[in-house]
């Protein structure tokens, strides 16, 4: 199993990234796909959701507006579109894999850092 997380890295305030987590090893279309983010001195957050078929999202409020999760089924990939971000967004950004039935599977990529600096 991976999940392989990309797209980050220092932009200005205002500006725009796009992270892509890349899945493989798991039948990625049965999965909820979330990323999550951690500053320095800080617990992990969540920033957004989206179901295994794309038709529930949940997003922070901190983000709300400004991020946009989606997700390609067929190429096994999960993006968040980021927007006028801004400094309190740099972290690391991470995604997860989630599938709960009788038991619950739980995959985490190892990250990808976003800095917001001028």
């Amino acid at each position: 199993v991976q999940l392989v997380e990309s797209g980050g890295g220092l932009v200005q305030p205002g500006g725009s990234l796009r992270l892509s987590c890349a899945a493989s090893g798991f039948t990625f279309s049965r999965y909820d796909m979330s990323w999550y983010r951690q500053a320095p001195g800080k617990e992990r957050e969540l920033v957004a959701t989206i179901t295994s078929a794309g038709d529930n999202i949940y997003s922070a409020d901190s983000v709300k507006g400004r991020f946009t999760i989606s997700r390609d089924n067929t190429k096994n990939t999960v993006y968040l579109q980021m927007n006028s971000l801004k400094p309190e967004d740099t972290a690391a950004y991470y995604c997860k894999a989630r599938r709960q039935t009788f038991w619950t599977s739980e995959y985490w990529g190892q990250g990808t850092q976003v800095t917001v600096s001028s």
